[in-house]
C-alpha cells in the first residue's frame, strides 16, 4: 500500500509483483528515489506534469502537480 505522503498517480514496478508490493515505496540504499524505477500515472513517463523527476523522495505535497 502506498502511503498517504506520495502522491496517488506514482507508479513502481514493484507494484506488480506480488513478492515486492509490501516494499514498493520503500526506497532502498541502490535507488535515490527518482526515475529509473518510477513514473508518474499521468504523463506515463519518468517525470510529473511539472516536468520534475518523479520518486518516492519527491512526490509529495510540496508539488503542485501533487494529488491525494
Amino acid at each position: 500500500m502506498k502511503p498517504a505522503h506520495l502522491c496517488r498517480n506514482l507508479r513502481t514496478k514493484k507494484m506488480f509483483i506480488p513478492a515486492l508490493e509490501h516494499e514498493a515505496f520503500v526506497p532502498d540504499e541502490t535507488e535515490s528515489g527518482h526515475a529509473s524505477h518510477f513514473w508518474c500515472n499521468c504523463t506515463m513517463s519518468e517525470s510529473g506534469p511539472d516536468d520534475r523527476p518523479v520518486g518516492t523522495a519527491v512526490c509529495k505535497k510540496e508539488r503542485k502537480c501533487f494529488e491525494d
